[in-house]
């Protein structure tokens, strides 16, 4: 099946019950979640040996992150201990028009602490076929980004297929540092993964005739995004997560990739949101399942696609859908009937 290595942060995630408001919660959910660490619970999921590497302290938290990976399958192995805290974040549900909101409590965290010398990424990547990684992990600091550089020229060196979500974080990072940063990385990666933000944000790249705000999104406007980030740095695959913003409670969702002669919408779907966290994450761990077995263009976008909008009804970060589901829904069967 392949062996897929991710590379960022695992945090603590603290949400008020339901839809509550944080100055409402008298306590808080807890589950583990992080860009890359979802990429990996999903190709668990779905039968690839996945291997998630970080830092973590060396503590009952750090352990109790280690272990909800190895619940779904993770391989932890090459996970590293030490430093003095796990980050965390405050996720505050929204609804209708009612936006979600994040605070970020992840400062002096034991990945952005971390040194090269943690990670020997030789005997990291022995064996494996793709290294993924996202643009929140070299946000972290620049120690973190040499990191993740020292990780793509090795994957490269060794043959791997490197993918990586741009996916920006204004309360990580600079436009002008991100776009630094990721521009000098890019150069390794084969596949590239972005939503209807990130190519403008990192790169200035925009859309044209597109409102994100009003829910209104131009197929041909981002065509020519794709375009753009392939004659800018040459990637093999661009692929683009389409949202079309109803509310905070209802999206359209849909995706389109693109191989440097053609371009592949996926169907869209109306969604009921119960969690969109994540959603991006589902999306990129679909299509990197898709591409590593063999999977058409056409399929490999249905495929992701419908992986991350089953996604958005699963509370927490993680994707725990199967690919019986996600073929299932592929195949037209969206109707959400009691399976018996």
């Amino acid at each position: 099946m392949g062996k897929v290595v991710c590379f960022g942060e695992i945090m603590l995630r603290l949400s008020p019950p339901g839809y509550q408001r944080i100055v409402q919660a008298s306590s808080f959910d807890v589950v583990y979640g992080g860009g890359e660490a979802n990429v990996s619970v999903s190709l668990a999921n779905y039968g690839m040996e996945s291997v998630y590497v970080t830092k973590v302290p060396d503590n009952p938290i750090g352990q109790a992150a280690i272990n909800e990976l190895r619940r779904y399958g993770v391989d932890t192995r090459h996970i590293v201990k030490g430093g003095d805290r796990l980050g965390i974040y405050f996720l505050e549900i929204g609804a209708s028009q009612r936006p979600s909101k994040v605070i970020y409590d992840r400062k002096h965290s034991s990945i952005s602490e971390a040194s090269k010398n943690d990670f020997d990424w030789n005997a990291i990547f022995e064996g494996a076929q793709w290294f993924h990684f996202t643009g929140i992990t070299p946000a972290l600091g620049d120690n973190v980004a040499e990191i993740v550089l020292d990780a793509c020229k090795t994957a490269k060196a060794k043959g791997l297929k490197v993918s990586c979500d741009l996916n920006y974080r204004k309360n990580l990072w600079s436009t002008e540092k991100a776009g630094k940063v990721m521009g000098e990385l890019m150069q390794y990666v084969d596949v590239c993964i972005a939503n209807e933000e990130d190519a403008e944000k990192v790169f200035g790249i925009k859309a044209p005739d597109t409102d994100i705000t009003g829910g209104k999104l131009s197929h041909e406007g981002y065509k020519k995004v794709a375009e753009e980030l392939k004659k800018r740095f040459g990637f093999e695959k661009v692929a683009i997560t389409l949202r079309g913003s109803i509310s905070a409670s209802d999206n359209n969702w849909a995706g389109m990739l693109y191989d440097g002669n053609d371009f592949y919408f996926s169907r869209n779907y109306t969604i009921h949101i119960v969690d969109r966290v994540g959603g991006g994450d589902s999306f990129g761990g679909g299509l990197i399942y898709a591409l590593m077995n063999n999977y058409d263009c056409q399929s490999a976008i249905e495929f992701a696609v419908a992986a991350s909008c089953l996604k958005h009804s699963i509370h927490g970060d993680f994707n725990h859908v199967t690919l019986s589901e996600v073929k299932a829904l592929m195949a037209g069967d969206a109707s959400g009937r009691v399976q018996r």
